[in-house]
């Protein structure tokens, strides 16, 4: 089996991995100015694609797969075939008709004729693979993704035949190996030959959930009671809906807004792929969903409350309008849910106390702090999952220090490396 690295080697963004030229697994963008593509993208013809979870990373660039001729069938689970379509139409919201977005809305509205859907331990064939998802435990519908070469057929000018032996691939996308309030952990640990395991906090360890929930609930009870306002800025996919249900548990009164509005609606169609479909019930009936209109952002961030917002990095969404309401005095706070990427806002915000906030520069008063409510594996979590491949080959992805890991990994006896961008691997 020939693996191509198409993109998230050795970085995180535009994940894309490519089988024998004929089996796509993800295609995301990486966010940047400009944004990053995967490599060759225009040249990328797979005779199926199949999709880890729907975050801009794994899913940004699909469209483009779909433009003159080349229809490829899409497999997802039901949960990411809808993060990536709203994922779609924000993109084409923000940068349709530039340079910066190399698809359409026709290419957009043709995801839905190639889309097949998969739920969970059901296996299917894609491109004479035999494949199946396991929950991941990273955002509703997120899946491991094994991948099964045994009887696959030669297609056309592909090179893949039954005299190479079996390989089993597993592609872990992102997963975490601990519970969050909105989904459970990844549990299934199927046999694989080859892992390609993603590591972006490896050299991090979270703390338990549980800790950070209280330290985060202790600092809004703290600003309600001195009359202030609190400001989270979250990602609209996973994060908001996280901080909603763990706003309930401690109840504690919030708002939510942005793109996580429409997101939060649309998973209560999907109750199996939710942890507690009735917990999330009680956070959506917990918040007030924000309209925007006639100045309702601006008399709510008088309130006195908690509001859910994007974006998570202050890098747009109606957090434009919260932050510079409240900015001015200390009795408010801005809590972020999640790391702040450097260069962005938010982190400069934390490092500086100040912050480019929708064009202008402003000093912010009110305080700030970061919790860690990440969706990923960290340090432990990694080595925990991979503890059950120690005789598989482990192809180290999306991060910023995979090749650092694939030598931790090998000074503990695994046969581990960090493929670069670009770069093909035969197992």
């Amino acid at each position: 089996m020939k693996v191509e690295f198409l993109g998230g080697a050795r970085e995180v963004g535009r994940s894309a991995v490519l089988l024998d030229d004929s089996l796509l697994l993800d295609f995301g963008m990486l966010t940047a100015n400009p944004p990053q593509w995967p490599v060759g993208m225009r040249d990328v013809d797979p005779d199926a694609v199949v999709v880890s979870h729907g975050h801009l990373d794994h899913v940004g660039a699909l469209p483009a797969l779909l433009s003159g001729t080349s229809r490829p069938p899409i497999h997802w689970t039901p949960p990411t075939r809808e993060f990536a379509m709203r994922l779609g139409r924000d993109t084409l919201k923000l940068h349709g008709g530039t340079p910066q977005c190399p698809f359409t809305e026709t290419e957009l509205r043709r995801m839905t004729q190639v889309s097949v859907e998969h739920g969970y331990d059901e296996p299917f064939t894609a491109a004479g693979y035999e494949v199946t998802f396991y929950n991941a435990g990273h955002i509703p519908g997120s899946a491991h993704v094994l991948i099964d070469d045994a009887g696959r057929r030669p297609t056309g000018s592909r090179t893949q035949s039954d005299d190479e032996g079996e390989t089993r691939l597993l592609y872990t996308g992102d997963f975490h190996t601990d519970s969050q309030r909105l989904v459970s952990a990844t549990t299934d640990r199927p046999d694989a030959d080859v892992v390609i395991c993603e590591s972006t906090y490896s050299d991090v360890d979270h703390g338990p959930r549980a800790e950070v929930e209280r330290r985060f609930a202790d600092a809004v009870r703290e600003t309600l009671y001195e009359g202030g306002t609190v400001v989270v800025p979250a990602f609209a996919i996973g994060r908001t809906q996280e901080m909603l249900l763990v706003c309930e548990a401690h109840d504690l009164p919030c708002y939510v807004d942005g793109m996580g509005k429409g997101l939060t609606r649309m998973l209560r169609n999907y109750p199996a792929f939710l942890r507690d479909p009735d917990a999330f019930g009680r956070a959506v009936g917990n918040a007030r969903f924000v309209t925007g209109r006639d100045g309702q952002r601006k008399r709510i961030a008088d309130d006195n409350t908690v509001i859910v917002t994007t974006s998570g990095m202050l890098s747009g969404g109606p957090a434009m309008t919260y932050v510079p309401e409240i900015r001015g005095h200390p009795k408010n706070r801005i809590l972020f849910s999640g790391y702040q990427v450097e260069g962005t806002p938010g982190r400069e915000l934390l490092e500086t106390g100040s912050a480019e906030i929708d064009g202008r520069v402003m000093r912010v008063a009110a305080r700030t702090e970061r919790f860690d409510f990440s969706a990923h594996a960290d340090h432990g979590g990694l080595r925990s999952f991979l503890d059950s491949y120690a005789d598989a080959r482990i192809l180290v992805n999306h991060g910023d220090r995979c090749e650092a890991f694939a030598e931790e990994l090998r000074a503990d006896g695994y046969d581990a490396s960090a493929p670069e961008l670009g770069e093909s691997v035969t197992v």
